[in-house]
């Protein structure tokens, strides 16, 4: 798969989902063991600090990263430059925040602080396409999606970059992770065991072992994202046609359609204390960021704005 081909296949993943080439070079420290040594972060409780990131085109043709309040006040742009940005999950404190960044040849997993200074390449492979990061509950590790064997996997790395590890170690395509509250699982999304590019959503441990199927369907279903009691996990699918967001128990049960058809949904991700889950939806005929209920009552537009407004997260 030539190097175009491969990027277009990581840019077109992470749309859908919220829409991955060198020798692989295993460290001593596994994945498991950084996670017993680690000492956990304090993690803010309740609803959060009342604001959230994003991404959006709204100043330019390039996707920037943005943070706002969640009546709308506030917005402030963290990023720049001819280049996009998208968004991804706050540290467990709410200090720092990882995002894919795409410069011109590949893209990779970068880390700032909640103001936008300090932005660090995390995963600095530039024959490789790296993205759809995610920490660890206690702050120390960080998941991602790598290109870097030839295909999707999911590999996980030292908060600082170092040691990364390919945790799936698997010919499909493997990619998207999220780590369950506990830190001992990871859910992700794969095409293994059906036909390749036809996805779903899967959880290991944190090792690579103990592998199950969580969604069964015949949809495409992307971005995975625990609650916050790990007694659900929200993704998306097309199971019904449209893109809509879904919750469902680890073990496949109590699978719920929270957003039932009303324009494509994708990229859900939960308030830090469980009872919400904000997503992004084309219902307005743009794509705005909306927050609902977790039972998917009570749906509001965050954004209002004109241009496209993406990958959101909720800040600690």
């Amino acid at each position: 798969m030539s190097s175009v081909v491969s990027r277009t296949v990581l840019l077109c993943g992470f749309a859908l989902m919220l829409s991955a080439c060198a020798p692989n070079l295993a460290p001593a420290t596994t994945p498991s063991s950084m996670q017993a040594l680690a000492q956990p972060a304090a993690t803010a409780a309740g609803g959060g600090s009342g604001q959230l990131v994003f991404s959006s085109n709204r100043d330019g043709d390039y996707s920037q990263i943005y943070l706002m309040a969640l009546d709308g006040s506030g917005v402030r742009r963290l990023t720049q430059g001819d280049s996009s940005y998208f968004a991804g999950p706050w540290s467990p404190s709410g200090r720092q925040l990882l995002y894919t960044g795409f410069g011109p040849l590949h893209s990779y997993v970068g880390v700032m602080n909640a103001d936008g200074t300090g932005q660090t390449d995390l995963t600095n492979q530039p024959d490789s396409d790296e993205g759809f990061p995610a920490w660890s509950p206690d702050g120390n590790l960080i998941a991602f999606t790598s290109r870097r064997d030839g295909n999707n996997e999911v590999y996980a790395m030292a908060a600082g970059g170092a040691n990364p590890v390919n945790v799936t170690a698997s010919p499909a395509d493997d990619f998207a992770p999220s780590w369950s509250p506990d830190g001992r699982r990871i859910a992700f999304v794969s095409d293994r065991g059906r036909t390749a590019g036809h996805y779903s959503i899967y959880v290991m441990d944190d090792d690579g072992t103990n592998l199950r199927r969580v969604t069964t369907g015949n949809g495409m279903d992307y971005a995975p994202a625990w609650s916050p009691d790990a007694t659900r996990i929200a993704f998306r699918s097309d199971q019904n046609g449209k893109s809509n967001i879904y919750v469902v128990s680890e073990d496949g049960s109590g699978l719920q359609n929270l957003t039932d058809g009303l324009g494509n949904n994708r990229a859900p991700s939960w308030s830090p204390d469980g009872t919400q889950i904000v997503f992004e939806t084309s219902r307005d005929g743009n794509w705005e960021i909306y927050l609902m209920q977790a039972d998917g009552r009570q749906p509001r537009n965050l954004t209002h704005n004109a241009a496209d407004d993406q990958y959101p997260y909720l800040k600690p």
